[in-house]
Parts: C-alpha cells; structure tokens; sequence
C-alpha cells in the first residue's frame, strides 16, 4: 500500500503518526460520535487546525477555523463555533467533520460515507466541496459510499465490494450504465426510485387517529444564550396503519418534531395526543404508560445500543423489562424479531462487531418489540446499502402492515419516503411548506421548496448528475 510511491506497510509508528491527518485524512461515517461532546464545535476545529500548524497564534487558528467551516457550508459559522455538537443537527454535525479532516489540507481525503446523514440539497452542496478539492492541487479522494447517485455525482472511477472482494470496477459511466456483473446490475435495480410505486386506491374507511399533533412549538435555550425556536406552529395527524414520512433539510425540525412527541424536547405551545392522551396534560404516570407504546428507532444506533449488551440481550430488554416475559416465550419472540430483519445469525455479537447497517437492523427491532401503537423512525435506513436497504423497508413495511401501527418516518431520501409512505409533510426552518398524500407532494409538488428538494434528489446516472452539476455551479456563477 503506497501513498506518492511510498510503501506505508510496516511503517514505524512516529513516522506514520506524521502521514496521518497531514497527508491522509479521514472523513468519519458516525460525525456525532467522531466529536467530543464536551467542547464546542469551535474549539475541536481549532484544536485540528494547530495540531497540524503548531506555529499558527490563537487568532490565525480561529479565523482558519471559521473559513474551513464556510468551505462546508455551515451558516453563521462564527456563531457556530460557540456551540456543542448536540446543539447542531446531524447533517451540520458531519460538515463540521469534513471541515476538520481539511484543516491540514491533505493530498489523500477518504471520505467515509460522507453524505450519509445529509438532506439532498446539503447532500450536493457538500459534494461540489469534494469535487472542487478532488480537483485541485492533484488531491485524492477516495470516496467510501452506498448511495449511487453520489457515486454517479462525485466519482471517476467506481470499485464494487462483496464481502471483502473485488467483484467489478471500472469508470463511472461503464460501471453504472453499463454493468457486467449480477452483484453490480442487483444493486442498482435495488436503487428506489421516485415515482415507480403505483399510487394506491384511497381507504375506504378512515383508520383510527393515532397521532394528532396541533400547533407544536420547540424551542431551546434561555436569558443567557438567547432562545431559539427550532419548531413552529406545526400540525400533523397519523391515523393507525398509516406512514407519515417527515422530510425537510438539515436542521429543519424533523427530529426535534420526533423527540417532542416522546417528550425528550423542550414544548413550549401547543398539543400532542397519542392514541386519544394529551402528552402535556396528562399525569406523568398516564404519560409514563403512553410513551410505553411509542417506538423509536434512533439515527444513530451505535449511540442507543448499549455496547455491552449482544444483540439478543438488546432486543430481550424492553420485552423482560416492560412486558414481563421469560424462558421460552421471550426466547421464541426474540428469535422472531431476529429473524424479521435478518440477525438471527448475530444474536451473540456485540455492537462493535455488526456493520452500521446491521446496527439499524437491530434498533429496528428492538423499536417495534413491544407491538407499538406509533413508532418514531428517524432515519432508520440511512446507513444501509441499497440492497439491504430494500430489505428492511420490505421488512419495515411487513412489519407496520402486519402490527398496524402508525408510523412517523423521519428521512431526508425521498426516493425512500415515495417507496414507503402514504402521506408526507415537508419542513423548512420548523415550518410547514407542503402536506398532503405521497403521490400529491412528490409527483406534484405546489411548494417551490418541495420542488428544489426534489430537483437535488441523486439518481445514480452519471449523465444526469453532470448536467445538474454543471446547472448548480453556472447558477452560482450568475
């Protein structure tokens, strides 16, 4: 393995010390675990900045810093660099990643899913950044990703992986128009697609209401900081049976909209009544029981499985814990959900040795473990393959229909929402733009917005994403 024809196999440790993060950086797939909690976003970015450039003063390393956050496209990035990673939303959490991993200008960038956890719009703004250095000053990227329409974006040549081998490779156009081999040709016929699920008749009867969310306001912070409303005057119904599919950018209010309902955010208006309870004025032991029969399914599952439980104590818990089985019934229920979404294999391993899709496999069933009444997903697939990411909405789906719950599913892909949902309510700043069944918002947007949000959705044909690319950077350049 060379770097510039050097052999980086069997180097001595201080020698590899100084290729790292100088001459290769690593963009994380996971930025909410890559960055320390504890310190504010401005003070990591610096701390990368002079890690590289000890010779650099404070003030030089701050205004390094805040540039570096401008070439991501953070906003407000001197008012950012005052805030902790929990304050900021996932997406905004991974472009402060890619800014640290630039702070040392390296010629190698390996970028490790790097668009995972972006809206589409944030999504091609980020990967104009990485096209821009991949083709300045000779840097290399080497781009690590199961999505293919940024493969078709940012690549020139693809490499396809299986189970640790080399099944094809070749450029981009050849591999993605033209694929010689059935792993190759599988994965892009998994690809969803906007606009390939027929549109299903209307129900003849209205399903019970589930959720009924009127007015919702959050907002965070106080006298000190200053306060900021993350939700606004937001209303949305989910009857039982139905998948209401959250869409919006990064920093929209999909998820704060998720942890009100379960009352892990800050209401400061409104209501939120789940299976016909008032989630602010019921007793908190009524609340208590209610929230027993909502399900979540986080966005980050390396961050809500507990690491020293295996992936069969992870499931047993909430079953042991709430429902009360033991011995075989929980044993035959857990073998069940295992099998659901094809763990049954990994019952013994733990977190660390799953890959981030079985992860989310294992969050997914230990969500629906309990038979909810509403589940909570926030974005349960976004780091799966698209093969496996057909699975588990094929099993998702299987799941909702045969327990018939209501589902709020959180996602900035709506190719995944048009391939799932019934009805979608689209976000923008905590607001709500656009609402109405699936069919309606994607196929016939009547918000400018919506319509932006699906103009950026990636498809994985080279041609097309050049022609948007080059429609973008013209667009700027006006």
């Amino acid at each position: 393995m060379k770097l510039h024809g050097r052999e980086l196999i069997g180097l001595r440790p201080a020698d590899l010390r100084r290729v790292r993060g100088a001459e290769i950086a690593l963009i994380s797939q996971d930025p909410v675990a890559s960055l320390n909690p504890v310190f504010t976003v401005g003070f990591q970015v610096v701390e990368a900045v002079r890690a590289h450039n000890r010779g650099l003063s404070a003030g030089a390393a701050r205004q390094r810093a805040i540039e570096l956050l401008e070439l991501v496209e953070i906003p407000d990035p001197s008012r950012r660099m005052k805030q902790y990673p929990h304050e900021l939303s996932g997406g905004q959490c991974q472009r402060v990643g890619i800014a640290m991993a630039l702070a040392s200008d390296p010629r190698l960038l390996i970028a490790d899913e790097p668009t995972t956890a972006l809206d589409v719009t944030v999504q091609a703004e980020v990967l104009d950044v990485l096209a821009r250095l991949g083709r300045r000053e000779g840097r290399a990227v080497l781009l690590i990703t199961h999505d293919m329409g940024v493969v078709a974006e940012l690549a020139d040549r693809v490499v396809v992986m299986r189970e640790g081998e080399l099944v094809e490779q070749g450029s981009v156009r050849g591999v993605l128009l033209r694929p010689t081999e059935g792993y190759t040709k599988q994965l892009l016929s998994a690809v969803p697609r906007i606009g390939e699920r027929p549109v299903a008749a209307a129900p003849e009867t209205v399903s019970p209401l589930v959720l009924d969310v009127a007015g919702l306001e959050v907002t965070y912070g106080g006298r000190l900081r200053g306060r900021f409303r993350a939700v606004e005057g937001v209303s949305l119904q989910v009857h039982r049976g139905e998948i209401l599919g959250l869409v919006g950018e990064s920093g929209s209010g999909k998820s704060t909209i998720g942890r009100a309902i379960i009352g892990a955010a800050p209401v400061s208006d409104g209501s939120i009544v789940v299976d016909g309870i008032d989630m602010r004025s019921a007793s908190r032991a009524v609340r208590r029981e209610t929230r027993r029969r909502i399900g979540v399914v986080f966005q980050n599952p390396a961050l809500s499985l507990n690491p020293r439980y295996t992936v069969r104590q992870s499931v047993e818990e909430p079953l042991a814990a709430i429902k009360g089985l033991r011995g075989s019934a929980l044993s035959e229920r857990v073998d069940a959900l295992l099998e659901s979404v094809g763990l049954a294999d990994r019952a013994g391993r733990y977190s660390h040795e799953l890959s981030g899709g079985q992860k989310q496999r294992v969050a997914i069933a230990r969500g629906v473990a309990l038979d909810p009444a509403l589940l909570i997903a926030d974005e349960p697939t976004s780091a799966l393959d698209v093969s496996v990411q057909a699975q588990v909405l094929d099993v998702f789906r299987e799941l909702q229909e045969r327990l018939n719950f209501a589902c709020v599913f959180i996602s900035h892909d709506l190719a995944v929402i048009d391939e799932l949902c019934d009805s979608v309510t689209v976000l923008r700043r905590g607001a709500v733009v656009e609402w109405g069944s699936r069919a309606q918002v994607l196929q016939h947007p009547s918000d400018p917005y919506t319509r932006a949000l699906l103009a950026a959705a990636p498809v994985p044909d080279p041609d097309v994403q050049q022609a948007r690319r080059e429609a973008r950077l013209a667009a700027v350049g006006a």
